[in-house]
């Protein structure tokens, strides 16, 4: 059986990668499985997060690379809706995604927006601190080599959802 296709969507909180995961599912019968960091950090007990944050969802990250690697092994293409940050828990980020992907069709996508955008964004989401994308911009893994990038501060979900299925 061949691999699926992993996709990796790569950036800090609001910068659009949810609305991105869904314009693709929307508009793509081949990808329909997503794997996110929202959703495993989901997984962890709230005591868990308050006794060690990092240590817990570090786990929880890796286990999500694992599990697309599972759909990936059975044929199904998927995608991550994460962001690669450099905490002692992790490091090194991308060097952990590459080993455990290695050998997988794994493209990684720089999903940017300018900071003041992904400020505004979580202001108005309510359930973001507004400076926690400037958080997560400072501790961001450092030389990704993408395989493609959309920045969602000009283009629209959809727009960047074309643009990624065209390059892929």
């Amino acid at each position: 059986m061949n691999r699926g296709k992993i996709i990796f969507l790569n950036g800090v909180t609001s910068a659009g990668k949810t609305s991105i995961v869904e314009a693709i599912q929307s508009q793509s019968e081949q990808f329909y499985y997503v794997v996110a960091n929202d959703l495993f950090e989901e997984t962890i007990g709230e005591r868990y997060l308050r006794e060690d944050y990092w240590k817990y969802l570090s786990e929880a990250i890796m286990l999500m690379y694992h599990t697309a690697k599972l759909f990936s092994d059975h044929g199904k293409n998927v995608l991550i809706d994460g962001i690669m940050v450099e905490r002692p828990e992790l490091k090194p980020h991308y060097g952990k995604v590459k080993e455990i992907f290695s050998g997988y069709p794994l493209s990684i996508i720089e999903v940017f927006c300018p900071l003041d955008i992904c400020r505004e964004r979580n202001i108005a989401r309510g359930n973001r601190r507004e400076d926690q994308s400037q958080e997560q911009h400072d501790m961001m893994a450092r030389d990704i080599p993408y395989h493609y990038s959309v920045n969602t501060g000009i283009n629209s979900p959809e727009q960047c959802a074309d643009l990624i299925l065209n390059h892929i």
